[in-house]
C-alpha cells in the first residue's frame, strides 16, 4: 500500500507556470512507477506523464510534450510536474497515482491514488 498526497493547485492565467507535488508514504516509493493524471469536468481521465521506477524515460502525453516535466526523489517520496506554458485546456483535476510495474497510460492500470488538485488557467 502507499498513500499519495497531492498539493500545488491553484488558479494561473495562460501562459503562466504551476508546479504540482505527490508526496507518498508507506510502501518503499522506489517501486512504484508514477505518473500524473487529469480529469476536465464532463471528460474521462487522462494521463498527462508518467515516470518509471529508476527515473529514466518518462512519458507524456501529446498535448503536454514540451510544456510539462516530471520529475521523482525516491529518497524523499515525492514526484513532481512542473508545469509550464498552461494553456486554458490544461483546466482539470490532476490526481497522483502509483502502480506496480512499467508505464501504462489506462487509469484502470494504477491502484493507488491522491485526492487530486485542482488546477484553473483562465485570465
Amino acid at each position: 500500500q502507499v498513500q499519495l498526497v497531492e498539493s500545488g493547485g491553484g488558479l494561473v492565467q495562460p501562459g503562466g507556470s504551476l508546479r504540482l507535488s505527490c508526496a507518498a508514504s508507506g510502501r518503499a516509493f522506489s517501486s512504484y512507477t508514477m505518473a500524473w493524471f487529469r480529469q476536465a469536468p464532463g471528460k474521462g481521465r487522462e494521463i498527462v506523464s508518467a515516470v518509471p521506477r529508476s527515473g529514466g524515460s518518462a512519458y507524456y502525453a501529446d498535448s503536454v510534450k514540451g510544456r510539462f516535466t516530471i520529475s521523482r526523489d525516491n529518497a524523499e517520496a515525492t514526484t513532481s510536474l512542473q508545469m509550464n506554458s498552461l494553456k486554458p485546456e490544461d483546466t482539470a483535476v490532476y490526481y497522483c497515482a502509483a502502480r506496480i510495474g512499467a508505464i501504462l497510460t489506462f487509469p484502470v492500470n494504477y491502484a493507488f491514488w491522491g485526492q487530486g488538485t485542482q488546477v484553473t488557467v483562465s485570465s
